[in-house]
């Protein structure tokens, strides 16, 4: 709504207004709230919200339970098709400028003299039209009261040149205040697209530093798997080994119980003729048998697994320093970069001389 462009046209500027403040379905002027079409025409709520019915018939209020987003109705000014989401026309947006200058003409509607036929007629001297205004308080107010009424010390001009300068300063206030609605709209449109793309970009960054983490654990699950994996062989060589050891030692044992059992039952024999006719062999045996104890033995601290010991502190200390990299530390890195460079260069110069 063009409001500055239909206020300057002559006539009367408060009639003009009020022509820019009535709603076109119920024809009176807009009822609080106002809600402002994509078109940029005006609606009052109540009567925005007859027309969507109408058009929407299946469409619940807020209080219903079925609520369809894309359903639409046409401007009654334009024939915009306006497409709804799921609030409905409860997710118009509300115009504050327009119901702003209701208030502003209602006030100044309100504060206006009261008037015998067309011309405002003096209070106290209800003969007498208003045709001064009082500079000094600020009100109009009739002759009488200058030559003879409480204003006879106050200074006066003509009502209709202040009120030509009145009129003029309400409408570059009026003016000022739609440029300045107008500004603030599009601060705050570009702040909701810096909001939205703000959203964008943290997603983005969120999503890539997610999957960078992700390459890490795998790295680390695959290492930890693979070294995992090594001393798994290392204790299963030590523990056959082990095994091994411990059945041989067992077939020794076995065979050297029963070498004993047999000693034993030669030196209850009471006849000499036949003990001697088993015991050399026996006696060469049980030797035999002691020499074979020098099996296989394990060395001191074959036990042991502390070669497998690992020192992840710097890494630890690497992880913990992980941190997005700066501008500022860019620099740095360049111009150490650069330092080492030239530091190189010049030491290769002092060896050719």
């Amino acid at each position: 709504m063009d409001y500055k462009s239909s206020l300057i046209q002559d006539g009367n500027p408060m009639e003009n207004l009020e022509k820019q403040l009535i709603c076109p379905i119920c024809l009176e002027m807009f009822t609080k709230p106002v809600v402002i079409l994509p078109c940029q025409h005006n609606l009052c709520r109540k009567c925005a919200c007859d027309i969507f019915q109408a058009a929407n018939p299946y469409w619940a209020n807020r209080g219903g339970s079925v609520s369809m987003s894309g359903s639409r109705f046409r401007c009654p000014s334009c024939r915009h098709e306006v497409i709804m989401d799921r609030h409905g026309v409860y997710g118009l947006q509300r115009n504050l400028l327009v119901e702003n200058i209701i208030d502003i003409y209602k006030q100044e509607c309100c504060s206006r003299p009261l008037q015998k036929g067309n011309h405002p007629m003096c209070k106290e001297h209800e003969d007498e039209k208003i045709n001064i205004y009082c500079l000094t308080c600020e009100v109009p107010t009739c002759s009488m009261c200058k030559v003879f009424g409480v204003h006879k010390a106050c200074e006066v001009a003509p009502l209709q040149s202040v009120f030509q300068g009145q009129k003029t300063e309400l409408n570059n206030c009026i003016s000022m205040l739609v440029a300045g609605n107008d500004r603030v709209q599009t601060i705050i449109t570009q702040l909701e697209d810096s909001c939205r793309v703000t959203k964008e970009n943290s997603h983005q960054v969120k999503e890539e530093l997610s999957r960078k983490f992700d390459v890490l654990y795998a790295i680390l699950d695959e290492k930890k798997s693979e070294l995992l994996q090594r001393v798994t062989r290392e204790q299963e060589e030590k523990l056959s080994f082990h095994e091994a050891l411990i059945q041989q030692y067992r077939q020794q044992l076995e065979k050297s119980s029963k070498l004993v059992e047999t000693a034993i039952q030669s030196l209850d024999e009471p006849g000499g003729a036949i003990f001697l006719s088993s015991a050399k062999q026996l006696i060469r045996s049980i030797v035999e048998a002691s020499k074979g104890c020098q099996l296989g033995k394990i060395e001191q601290g074959f036990e042991n697994m502390d070669y497998f010991t690992l020192d992840l502190e710097h890494i630890a200390d690497t992880l913990r320093a992980i941190d997005f990299e700066t501008g500022e530390e860019e620099e740095e890195f360049i111009e150490e970069e650069n330092q080492e460079e030239e530091e190189s260069t010049e030491g290769r110069e002092e060896g050719h001389q």
